[in-house]
Parts: structure tokens; C-alpha cells; sequence
């Protein structure tokens, strides 16, 4: 079920999603395609823990919002999917750097949509390898 969703389109689903006003970071979409999208965090050291590595909660969230991003390039914005499951592997700390956020959807289902989520550091290279699972809430 390809949809023709762009990367304009999901820039404005994120600036009207409510659940996101409080994130202290900036979101922008770099690209979407059937079952793919990338978002980009620009580095603010308010995102450091201390130690000055960018911290796992931005990591993880925004690993989870480009899922749902991705998912809905596939099926479009009418349904409504939850994460039911996520597992992160950390493999470098991010320091003082852009962080791009790519999801692909490897498994579409109609209720279950299976994907992988690369976040890489704009100097760094690889920094976490996310697998999620989505749910279809019915």
C-alpha cells in the first residue's frame, strides 16, 4: 500500500502533533519514501548528559517517532500504531554533532509492522541500531 506521502507532509504532521511540543529539540525531516523516513536532530548541548555525550532518551524517542513516520508513508495517517516493542544496541557515544535518524519498515503487516531505525552521527558514523515492532490499534 504505497501512499504518496512527502517529506513536507510529515514535517507538518510533526508540527501539529501534540505529544511533541515539549520535546526541547528540533525535528526536521531530511526524506520519506514508501516505507522509509530520516529525521535529523541538530546537536544543543542541552541535549548532553554529563559526560558530554547527546543522551539515550533523545536517541531512543526519536528512533520510535521515525518509525511511526515510516509507517506512515505505507499506510498513510487514518490508522493508528503504538510501539509494542524496542530494542536498542548503543554502540558510540554522539558528541557535539547532527544526528540522522533513518527507519525502514522491513516487514508491513496489517497489524504488526516490523522495522530497523540507524542513528548516525554527522561525525561519528553509527551510533545506535534500533529494532522496532508496531501495533495497529483496533
Amino acid at each position: 500500500m504505497d501512499s504518496a506521502v512527502t517529506a513536507d507532509q510529515l514535517t507538518r504532521l510533526l508540527e501539529k502533533t501534540a505529544f511533541l511540543r515539549s520535546y526541547p529539540f528540533e525535528l526536521r525531516v531530511r526524506s520519506a519514501s514508501p516505507g522509509e523516513c530520516t529525521l535529523v536532530v541538530p546537536y544543543r548541548p542541552e541535549s548532553d548528559r554529563p559526560g558530554g555525550v547527546v543522551n539515550g532518551i533523545l536517541i531512543m524517542g526519536v528512533a520510535d517517532l521515525v518509525m511511526w513516520l515510516a509507517i506512515i508513508t505505507l499506510r498513510g495517517e487514518a490508522e493508528h500504531w503504538v510501539t509494542s516493542d524496542m530494542k536498542t544496541a548503543f554502540l558510540r557515544g554522539a558528541r557535539q554533532e547532527e544526528i540522522a535518524f533513518t527507519a525502514r519498515v522491513l516487514k508491513p503487516g496489517k497489524r504488526l509492522m516490523y522495522g530497523t531505525v540507524d542513528s548516525h552521527g554527522a561525525t561519528t558514523g553509527l551510533i545506535a541500531h534500533h529494532v522496532v515492532t508496531y501495533a495497529r490499534v483496533v
